[in-house]
């Protein structure tokens, strides 16, 4: 078996700003997403929306960013997912990181509790783009084709006959 490989581990400051609240964790080696727990109880009816606060806040190093997505246990178990996913926590934000929770079941509502896991916090470096107009692109291997130009779901878009 080989040893974890960790491209970098960054040091990130993390305050408090309810007593209850729980330092993201990973919850095993190599994960790429720390999980971000409740600290209010929250129910979701179906089809309903809610802030749900962790208690903390964070100081991200410059050139990195935090995207909040869900948990897919939670979407997949309960229909629990994020309005805004993946959501973005740039570096310079120092407010409590609020999760926008969606309850996408049809018929049950979602109950949370505060210590629920809710979310997951992936931190990445990210490149500042420095976007310049022209009047043409280079050519690339697909070109243009947009939204499902790939095929896929049973269809014979994008399969050739052996």
């Amino acid at each position: 078996m080989r040893g974890l490989t960790v491209a970098a581990i960054e040091r990130v400051l993390v305050r408090r700003v309810h007593p209850d609240a729980i330092v993201p964790a990973y919850a095993r080696p190599g994960d790429a997403g720390a999980d971000l727990a409740s600290t209010a109880y929250v129910r979701l009816a179906p089809g309903e929306r809610a802030l749900v606060p962790t208690g903390i806040a964070l100081a991200l190093p410059e050139g990195h960013v935090g995207l909040v997505h869900p948990r897919s246990g939670a979407a997949a178990r309960h229909g629990l997912s994020i309005v805004n996913a993946p959501g973005t926590v740039d570096a310079g934000y120092r407010g409590e990181i609020l999760v926008n929770l969606v309850n996408l079941d049809p018929t049950t509502p979602i109950e949370i509790h505060p210590g629920d896991r809710i979310a997951q916090l992936v931190i990445q470096e990210f490149v500042h783009a420095d976007f310049a107009v022209v009047d043409s692109l280079p050519e690339s291997d697909r070109g243009e084709t947009g939204h499902g130009s790939t095929g896929g779901f049973g269809g014979s878009a994008g399969r050739t006959e052996a």
